[in-house]
């Protein structure tokens, strides 16, 4: 019976196999795309890069982007030393300049969880000329110095909300100046050069005038250079030692320090600047190639005194990415990494962004290019920047060195990358 049925059945069911597509091939099936990126879109990053080569808008860089930890793209182009003819490698050493902030802001987060300060401690516990601090007013008759509302605390300096900046502006430049800030610091920011500790220098910083009252505005400035010194203090050892063994050392950042090894001198990207649209390069000295090999080895600038690598960075930053653990190791814990990636300015920052304790955070989808929203990064003066999209599991690093620098190459690299990421999990999420 059974074989009767199956027989008057058979003209059917070859219809309906006809009607049903054949398996494809398991090369077919798959679709190319490495970790959710098309490998055709990602190779129109390096026409990009090798274009901007090319026609001199900049010496070189090296990209790297990670997705899930896993790497998609690495890629070295142009020169290390261009006149040299010395070609970018992707073992390159860079100056990070304000990058150098994230790992400082982590540090005093650290000794936060030990219970040796909290975000309401005044900085004054720490620096005697914080005690009382003043602020430079503009008025219709001049200039008025008044005393500050109120101290300035930790959670201040972490937000950039305690109205010290690097005393670039006119009425408080020549007084920043004469006391070798500011103008007299490179491009104020800079002590790669001193011969005198961080904290000696703050402590100078805490007799000058300030820019404007304590959680009035975001003043980006010298906040994390205190930090830095802060980190000493409460510490007992310097902001290098304290780096090296409680973070870059235990994440294997064997790139990263305050100073080059004079052995690894060679591998120290050069200094390059825009000049109508096309590089020339920088002069020696604190606005040019700096002191980050041969400088006196004394000040350890917690705002923007790092040298690092494309690898070395992306590691800290997974550790962020993991909720404050890698490979096994627990650095910190994931509230305090929510604290730092989490808006605490509210509106004082700007529109569709804000500004966590230590990251830029991106609060509406396209404020800052095509990153998703809960994405936090930084850059540095000298070019490089990064960013992290814990929607889409992405570390993106840039590393360069151009300063002034006038490209928008970094820009252009970050918006490829999310449009040749085909797999993306953020819908919904925008």
């Amino acid at each position: 019976m059974t074989i009767c049925l199956l027989r008057r059945a058979a003209p059917w069911l070859a219809v309906l196999m006809a009607t049903v597509p054949a398996p494809a091939p398991a090369q077919a099936r798959s679709s190319g795309f490495r970790n959710g990126f098309a490998p055709d879109r990602l190779a129109r990053i390096d026409s990009m890069l090798d274009g901007a080569v090319r026609q001199g808008e900049i010496g070189g860089l090296v990209a790297f982007v990670l997705r899930d930890d896993q790497i998609v793209y690495e890629r070295a182009v142009g020169w290390r030393d261009r006149e040299a003819q010395v070609p970018m490698t992707t073992n390159t050493v860079f100056r990070i300049a304000s990058q150098t902030k994230a790992l400082t802001s982590a540090a005093i987060l650290m000794l936060m969880e030990e219970g040796r300060l909290s975000l309401a401690t005044p900085a004054s516990r720490f620096l005697p000329t914080f005690a009382r601090t003043t602020v430079a007013q503009r008025t219709d008759s001049g200039v008025v110095v008044v005393p500050a509302r109120r101290a300035i605390t930790i959670r201040d300096l972490l937000t950039h909300s305690a109205g010290v900046s690097y005393g670039g502006e006119a009425h408080l430049a020549e007084q920043y100046r004469a006391k070798g800030l500011g103008p007299a610091a490179g491009f104020g920011w800079y002590t790669a050069d001193k011969t005198v500790p961080i904290c000696e220098t703050m402590e100078t910083l805490g007799t000058l005038p300030f820019a404007a009252q304590p959680g009035e505005r975001f003043v980006y400035g010298y906040n994390t250079d205190l930090l830095g010194c802060i980190v000493e203090r409460v510490s007992g050892v310097s902001l290098d030692r304290f780096l090296r063994e409680r973070l870059t050392g235990p994440l294997g950042m064997r790139d990263t320090h305050f100073f080059l090894p004079v052995a690894d001198r060679a591998r120290l990207a050069t200094v390059y600047r825009s000049d109508s649209g096309r590089v020339v390069r920088a002069d020696t000295g604190a606005r040019g190639q700096g002191h980050y090999v041969d400088g006196p080895r004394v000040s350890y600038a917690g705002g923007a005194g790092l040298v690092s690598t494309a690898r070395d960075y992306a590691r800290f930053l997974q550790m962020i990415a993991h909720g404050g653990t890698w490979n096994g190791r627990r650095y910190m814990a994931p509230h305090t990494v929510a604290l730092m990636t989490t808006n605490q300015l509210g509106a004082l920052y700007g529109t569709g962004t804000g500004f966590g304790l230590g990251f830029e955070t991106v609060e509406q989808y396209g404020a800052t290019g095509m990153a998703s929203r809960s994405t936090y990064g930084w850059g540095g003066a000298y070019g490089s920047n990064y960013k992290v999209d814990p929607v889409e599991g992405l570390v993106i690093v840039v590393m360069m060195n151009q300063l002034p620098n006038t490209s928008d190459v970094v820009a252009r690299f970050q918006t490829m990358v999310y449009a040749a990421l085909v797999e993306s999990r953020a819908t919904g999420a925008r």
